[in-house]
């Protein structure tokens, strides 16, 4: 395997892939929108960029931005290990801002969270005339509000230093690649999928298996008594003007609803009114019948103890003041919870899941699995029942976000590495994940991944499915109730994929032409942001 040769990078610690190194070359002579699937070196392309301009400006530093705090260090470990240059400088909200500004001794390369950078950019205490190149990672993110819109934005109005925005999928829209494109000033795209002639050499390969699972009778009839549930509210909200008549509602339709109650409640707050009864009618209707989707979308697609769980935390504790929703969802939803004192009885899903993850670990010992869910009841449940059968072919480990809810604890940024170094090492060879798990962290080479449901979301499906497939043919497995929901999102999933390329490639061709892509619609940026992310 040839690996690089240049002065600013360690021998032998990066392989020599020649789209990275044509993407790299490009990236290092115009500001680059790099779009390449997740596992292929968006990270090896920028560690070589940063080195050509670490070689070329000797005397100017880079910054390198990263949305969370552990892709921060992350990144940090990877120029350490990877570059000849000073050790790398990892700002954080943990860092004080005053101790941030000492810090900075140009040249040098400077990894942060955009939120610390975007801040100290505000109060001024951020050089960024002193960067010859600036790396957004996930720059998928650089929409709105986010502050590397601020960044880019400060970048373009002073120094103009190079730009390299990496992601694995820049989203669904054309307007959303418009508006990444403008706000981080990006002049040139470079766009590879597993197809691409240069970089299907070194692709391994994923299966993708959909698994679709009927409903026992006990389930459907949770699914029956929860859809009553909801629909007995939104007749209420229209019997209130506050929906069109005919046929059922869409979670979109009720968000939307409650969006114009709120808007409602504030007008006549500033009028000095509480509002009236029939406005407060109204709010208890919107949010009981959202806590009743929740409620069908747990039965339908996660699971009778997830459902479960979610009653009981709706249940007040003694002493405890209940709101209208509540008391209004939990008269609704008598008859689910007498269903569920009955005999036991639980999805499908569960079973499968464990059989899957079981099968695969056992036929091969040395694999590694991800388990994807979208709630955390369903990532206790399944560690609990991975854990029952007691074989030590099959260890695994919770991984979630850092936030606590109530009872409901988070890992630390700590608790996470630890997890993660166990998982490479082998003393876990199995997560079970939520969402923190899709993007960015250095997860090793994973044989199999399941999506315990299917995704709408374009970005969080391609990331998903990229834990696989990395240095080993891989597959991943999607579950799929049958006719529930999850169909309607699997068919959508793969439907705006194939849009999502169909579009790049539009733009690409757009781009090689030397025409400019349409700009978006500027949006006011917030000055200050959380650094806690």
């Amino acid at each position: 395997m040839p690996t690089v040769v240049h002065p600013r990078i360690r021998p032998g610690t990066i392989e020599d892939r020649e789209y990275q190194a044509t993407i790299a070359e490009v990236a290092y002579r115009q500001n680059t929108l790099v779009v390449l699937p997740t596992g292929l070196g968006k990270t090896t392309i920028a560690l070589r960029v940063i080195a050509d301009s670490l070689l070329k400006n000797p005397t100017r530093s880079v910054l390198l931005l990263a949305p969370t705090r552990p892709l921060v260090l992350q990144h940090g470990a990877s120029v350490a290990r990877t570059l000849f240059a000073p050790d790398p400088i990892v700002l954080t909200g943990a860092i004080p801002p005053e101790r941030r500004a000492e810090l900075l001794h140009p040249p040098q390369v400077v990894v942060a969270t955009p939120q610390v950078i975007g801040n100290d950019l505000a109060s001024g205490t951020f050089p960024l005339d002193t960067f010859s190149l600036i790396v957004f990672d996930e720059a998928h993110r650089g929409v709105g509000i986010y502050p590397y819109v601020q960044i880019a934005r400060a970048n373009s109005d002073g120094p103009r230093a190079r730009v390299l925005a990496m992601t694995a999928s820049p989203g669904g829209s054309e307007a959303r690649i418009r508006e990444v494109w403008t706000n981080l000033g990006i002049e040139r795209f470079e766009y590879r999928t597993e197809r691409s002639p240069d970089v299907a050499p070194y692709l391994h390969g994923i299966g993708v298996e959909t698994v679709v699972l009927p409903l026992p009778p006990e389930v459907q009839r949770l699914a029956i008594e929860l859809r009553a549930v909801v629909q007995r509210q939104i007749d209420a909200l229209r019997k209130l003007d506050w929906l069109p008549g005919g046929g059922e509602a869409s979670r979109r339709t009720l968000l939307e609803v409650g969006a114009r109650l709120h808007r409602q409640i504030e007008t006549e707050r500033a009028r000095g009114s509480p509002g009236s009864a029939v406005l407060w009618q109204a709010v208890t209707a919107q949010a009981a019948a959202m806590k009743g989707m929740h409620a069908l979308e747990l039965a339908e697609s996660q699971g009778v103890d997830a459902l479960r769980e979610f009653l009981e935390r709706q249940t007040p504790k003694p002493g405890q003041r209940m709101s209208p929703a509540t008391r209004t969802f939990l008269g609704e939803v008598e008859g689910v919870r007498r269903l569920l004192e009955g005999p036991h009885f639980e999805h499908p899903k569960v079973a499968k899941a464990v059989a899957i993850v079981a099968d695969e670990l056992r036929t091969h010992p040395t694999a590694r699995v991800i388990v994807f869910s979208q709630y955390r009841d369903t990532v206790d449940r399944l560690v609990t029942e991975l854990e029952s059968l007691h074989d030590p072919a099959i260890r695994p480990a919770r991984f979630v976000g850092q936030a606590t809810h109530g009872t409901d604890v988070g890992l630390s940024q700590k608790e996470q590495g630890g997890v993660l170094d166990r998982f490479r090492a082998g003393g876990v060879n199995c997560l079970i994940a939520t969402s923190v798990a899709e993007e960015g962290l250095d997860i090793p080479a994973t044989d199999l991944v399941v999506f315990y449901e299917p995704i709408p979301d374009v970005i969080r499906t391609i990331q998903r499915r990229g834990r696989t497939g990395r240095a080993r043919a891989g597959r991943a497995v999607v579950l799929v109730a049958q006719g529930t929901r999850d169909e309607g999102m699997h068919r959508g999933a793969f439907g705006r994929e194939k849009r999502m390329h169909e579009m790049l490639e539009r733009v690409q061709a757009t781009v090689a032409h030397g025409a400019a892509l349409p700009p978006p619609e500027r949006r006011l940026y917030q000055t200050r942001l959380p650094e806690t992310e």
